[in-house]
């Protein structure tokens, strides 16, 4: 299926040669001689990397149909991570490269948005934050009040952040799914 470049709109999905991109922005752009075309901003669906690419307009492009499901996370089997469909109760195994960073961010019964495209998960869809629990940090010494001072803590799912001193062990904590950084104490 294709769509032409001069009805593109953002957060469309396109089948393109470097891979399965969404259409972040777009510019019509008609000089005063020579041809019309159409400036973009595309973001891979897997990597994330932003790239920009020019069409000429009225250019045929394939269009991919993405399906979005809402799964939840069971658990880890191997390398694989185990969801099931929130609608049709099946199971499905996902390899860990296929998720990316998203593992860092998940801990087993959280439900998450899963992008299915050709039977495929091609990502994960997350809630700008999640709360995660500290698995170990060194305990924060009284009346340790420097500000802004931080020290390191694993949190339940492995990943290592930055918290300030006063937060300790099985405390739970706001993080930014897209920095990875410490928002808050949950």
């Amino acid at each position: 299926m294709s769509i032409s470049t001069n009805d593109l709109k953002n957060g469309m999905a396109l089948n393109l040669p470097e891979g399965l991109m969404t259409v972040v922005e777009f510019q019509h752009v008609k000089p005063g001689k020579g041809g019309a075309f159409v400036r973009t901003k595309l973001k891979n669906f897997r990597t994330g990397a932003v790239l920009e690419r020019t069409f000429r307009a009225d250019e045929k492009v394939p269009l991919a149909v993405i399906d979005k499901r809402e799964m939840q996370y069971l658990y880890r089997e191997g390398s694989a991570y185990v969801f099931m469909d929130n609608e049709s109760y099946e199971q499905i195994h996902v390899e860990t490269s296929d998720l990316g960073s998203a593992v860092n961010f998940m801990k087993e019964g959280d439900t998450v948005i899963l992008p299915v495209y050709d039977d495929n998960v091609v990502g994960v869809e997350l809630p700008a934050a999640v709360e995660l629990t500290i698995a170990e940090t060194e305990p924060g010494v009284q009346g340790d009040r420097v500000s802004g001072a931080r020290k390191p803590a694993t949190l339940e799912t492995g990943l290592v952040v930055q918290v300030p001193l006063f937060v300790g062990p099985g405390e739970k904590v706001k993080v930014d799914t897209r920095t990875g950084e410490y928002l808050a104490r949950a």
